[in-house]
């Protein structure tokens, strides 16, 4: 289980009244990015067409990013049969956060509250040796929480989470530089969106019987996830009580406007699934040995990092994100065929472009309604006859007038880089 294990029983709430112009779901209704209906059911927000923009390149991102750390990505279902979860320990500890299971025949099914015990078995299905580990697998799945009404809000407390998951089976001595490993994807991947940690906290368990009983693991997995942060120079904060059932984890915590803080990544040591599912695999000795599973996301849910990534930006998302990254304003209706056709050389090139014509009001007013848009490309009669564009920035700045070529490509590197930056920094406002 990974990022929203326990993050939905502890986090503070958010109410979003000390900062309404950054509350995300004001800003997902006027952006048209996402909603709900009534008959969908609450905590199960749908997205529309600019809102699965941004959802698309978050998830390719982290695809990505996975792929060049060495992940392979696998599917899996939504369902499990209900011993599935009592093997692993969700049905006990984690039960009343689970959907109620379904009655197939003889069968007890149930919508899956984690994708860890569907990753143990993808591990299992075949014989392992040491010398193919670390073996990390990645998947962006759905998972259900049975959340209270009361408790749903927009797209931070939702019972639909498609989460960023993923698991690492590996040697007990390749755990820490695995564990380290996954850190370093998580800050790489906050830079990139322009977000920031507000602090690291490791989660351990409380008073309680909510979690697995086993002393000598929980000591054993608590000790490297201590190795990893302090070998790292991460400053970070101990809590009790907010560890997984199974196993301590590191939360990246972040804080919205109002200063309401969330769990939006985990990294988390597991030696109790592997004993659970009975894994192993072959070591150089021709025995069997146990491996560890590190669990780790690095954006969490879908959701959640969709919300903290509106009201962080106020919906002027970095050019990869951005549901339009250009937007191409004909001065008058003479200029419309040259304007339409550098829409249609950057869409041939991959960016999201789109045309806003006279018809939608005066220049002023159409310059206003894509403010939000990283660039706008105004084309007079000057830049009609000569294939250029007046080039303006969401910031302020003003470039000059463009060949349509240059601009696109210009804009396709920014897009390509990923990052928050929009231009060469010497350009005046």
């Amino acid at each position: 289980m990974n990022g929203q294990d326990h993050d939905h029983d502890h986090d503070h709430d958010r109410d979003h009244a000390g900062d309404r112009d950054r509350d995300h779901r004001r800003l997902g209704r006027e952006l048209g990015l996402f909603g709900t209906d009534p008959l969908m059911g609450a905590g199960l927000p749908y997205w529309l067409p600019d809102g699965a923009v941004v959802r698309h390149a978050l998830e390719e991102y982290v695809r990505q990013a996975e792929r060049a750390a060495g992940y392979r990505h696998v599917y899996s279902p939504v369902l499990g049969k209900r011993e599935l979860y009592e093997i692993s320990g969700h049905w006990d500890h984690f039960g009343e956060d689970m959907f109620p299971p379904m009655e197939l025949g003889a069968e007890q099914i149930v919508l899956r509250p984690s994708l860890c015990p569907h990753h143990a078995l993808i591990y299992r299905s075949r014989a392992h040796s040491y010398r193919e580990l670390p073996l990390r697998i990645a998947e962006l799945g759905g998972m259900y929480r049975s959340e209270p009404s009361g408790v749903l809000g927009g797209l931070t407390r939702v019972r639909a989470i498609q989460l960023n998951d993923a698991h690492v089976f590996c040697t007990p001595e390749q755990a820490a530089d695995e564990a380290r490993a996954a850190l370093g994807l998580i800050r790489r991947a906050y830079a990139d969106l322009g977000i920031r940690a507000s602090r690291y906290r490791l989660s351990l368990p409380g008073e309680g019987g909510g979690y697995v009983a086993d002393p000598g693991l929980w000591r054993r997995a608590t000790a490297l996830l201590r190795e990893v942060l302090d070998a790292s120079g991460t400053v970070y904060e101990e809590a009790e009580g907010e560890a997984a059932f199974y196993g301590p984890k590191i939360d990246v915590q972040i804080t919205d406007r109002a200063g309401r803080e969330a769990t939006l990544s985990t990294v988390q040591i597991d030696f109790h699934q592997p004993e659970r599912f009975g894994l192993h695999y072959v070591g150089a000795d021709g025995a069997r040995h146990r491996p560890v599973m590190v669990h780790r996301s690095v954006i969490g849910s879908v959701e959640r990092a969709v919300a903290h990534l509106l009201e962080e930006h106020g919906g002027a998302f970095p050019v990869w994100l951005a549901p339009v990254q250009l937007v191409v304003l004909p001065v008058s209706a003479a200029q419309e065929e040259q304007a339409a056709e550098l829409v249609r050389r950057a869409v041939a090139a991959g960016l999201r472009a789109e045309l806003a014509g006279p018809e939608r009001g005066s220049l002023g007013a159409r310059v206003r309604a894509a403010r939000l848009a990283p660039y706008q490309a105004v084309v007079g009669e000057r830049e009609a006859a000569q294939g250029r564009a007046e080039v303006r920035l969401r910031d302020g700045r003003r470039p000059g007038a463009l060949p349509a070529g240059e601009l696109v490509r210009r804009i396709g590197e920014r897009a390509a880089a990923r990052g928050v930056g929009l231009w060469d920094a010497d350009v005046p406002a």
